[in-house]
């Protein structure tokens, strides 16, 4: 009852770690799991004399994901220096965008209990990583690893427009898909390439003023945030239900406890002393550029979901269910490519493949059996030659394990041709009918979810080669009269 009483105000910051081979402003290898200190150069750690090279790879993944967002591009751009001290960043000061992101604006759509809105975004920019302070590994000192040092990082910016934490939830799932699908970010919240922190305040319900904020960092995964905004949300409650005071403030989780703990009061960006950094030049964005990325630009989720589901026939759950990975999306376009039956084809991802898929511990697109040989089992069953039980259980099992072996030639050798014979059905029909004459008489009475039975043992009489849509028809015809 009580926070009813509240509006909760959440602002998300995300570091996506950006896919490139080299740093932000030096040729250092950015590869996860090197040993300690293997990836600098005198560049990483800022020796005198040594003078940074923008990576141009960066520019380009930051356009791509501000298109997709709808952001507007910032064409003129600088650099500037972010005047704060991080403890393992050599420099000790970070090089970040200021007044100038290169993306302002733009959303993000996420499915909500209320349906699909708009996550609006405030800006998107470009900034180096900090390297990585060790608490565990020495009684007495921190230990400092510098391999992050420098990585680049786009840092994506919400609005307070976010009222909820399964809306937080929903919109970190929603982003980490885009950008993996851009191939931006691999999105592994789990090795930190992925990092979240949430601002998280309280207002009463109807107030236009936001409350006093506070932040919660490097959330490691889209789970914890949701849980940690959940745990901030109900101590910001408490606080004011009490008449005490919310402190502005950084705070840290613990996700074994399942609780926040206070690091430091929060600065303002006034404490950073911004200025333009002197060591890079301005750079400009082209409409050259940004044509020739606007053209790369693959079809994203929201566009095929909209294709899948209006030109392809398919259901919004098998649509958004092929397009939440883009590995899934390939391997279902390389499919319908030969075999353009989309609900049949979406069927058999959801079903006999995912589950062989998940036995093996493989992604979808590793899955065993070579596309020709898939379509010709997809197409014995949609002619009526195999059941969907038999195909998927028996025939598919048998035709990854000899592929080169025809579809058809295998459903003979197990004798799981269905028969379609009238005459042989109506006899399995007949006999299920005369073996359970109570049951008949229960479903003239009313009961039409005994029809269900009847096929199954019609289904069972048969051994599975009954065409079951002529079994049922069969079926509903002796049962009317």
């Amino acid at each position: 009852m009580t926070s009813n009483k509240y509006e909760v105000v959440i602002g998300l910051e995300v570091h996506a770690q950006l896919l490139t081979n080299s740093k932000l402003f030096c040729g250092d290898p950015t590869r996860f799991g090197a040993d300690a200190n293997t990836q600098v150069s005198p560049l990483t750690l800022a020796h005198p004399g040594t003078l940074p090279v923008m990576n141009e790879a960066v520019i380009y993944l930051a356009l791509q994901l501000g298109m997709a967002l709808k952001c507007e591009i910032v064409q003129d751009n600088f650099f500037a220096r972010k005047n704060y001290f991080y403890p393992d960043l050599p420099k000790a000061y970070q090089v970040s965008q200021h007044t100038a992101p290169i993306c302002r604006g733009g959303h993000l759509s996420i499915k909500s209990d209320d349906g699909y809105k708009d996550i609006h975004l405030n800006r998107i920019h470009i900034e180096e990583d900090a390297g990585k302070s060790i608490h565990d590994r020495d009684a007495e000192f921190t230990c400092i690893d510098l391999n992050r040092a420098g990585i680049p990082l786009l840092e994506i910016v919400t609005e307070p427009c976010i009222h909820s934490a399964r809306d937080a939830y929903s919109f970190l799932t929603e982003l980490r898909r885009l950008l993996r699908w851009l191939q931006v970010c691999d999105g592994n919240m789990e090795e930190g390439s992925m990092r979240c922190d949430a601002n998280i305040s309280i207002r009463p319900t109807g107030s236009k003023t936001l409350g006093t904020r506070v932040e919660v960092k490097n959330l490691n995964s889209i789970r914890n945030v949701k849980l940690a905004i959940e745990i901030e949300i109900n101590r910001l409650i408490n606080i004011t239900e009490k008449g005490e005071n919310i402190v502005q403030e950084t705070r840290s989780f613990d996700a074994d406890k399942a609780s926040t703990f206070s690091l430091r009061n929060k600065e303002e960006a006034e404490d950073y002393r911004y200025f333009p950094e002197p060591d890079l030049p301005p750079f400009k964005i082209t409409d050259e550029q940004l044509q020739n990325i606007k053209n790369s630009l693959p079809e994203l989720p929201y566009e095929l979901i909209k294709k899948y589901t209006t030109n392809y026939g398919l259901s919004l759950y098998d649509a958004e269910m092929i397009c939440s990975d883009k590995d899934d999306m390939l391997y279902f376009e390389s499919i319908i490519a030969l075999c353009p039956k989309y609900k049949a084809v979406a069927n058999w991802l959801q079903g006999p493949i995912r589950s062989y898929c998940n036995e093996q511990q493989l992604s979808l697109n590793r899955f065993p059996l070579p596309v020709p040989a898939l379509c010709s089992l997809i197409e014995l069953n949609e002619t009526g030659k195999v059941s969907f039980s038999n195909a998927g259980n028996k025939i598919l099992h048998a035709l990854i394990a000899s592929p080169v072996t025809p579809a058809l030639e295998i459903a003979t050798q197990l004798n799981l041709l269905q028969e379609n014979n009238s005459d042989a059905i109506d006899e399995w029909v007949n006999q299920v009918l005369e073996n359970l004459p109570d049951k008949v008489k229960a479903y003239k009475a009313g009961k039409k979810a005994l029809l269900g039975l009847f096929c199954g043992e019609v289904k069972k009489i048969s051994k599975g080669k009954a065409d079951m849509q002529l079994a049922q028809r069969i079926l509903l015809e002796k049962l009317s009269h």
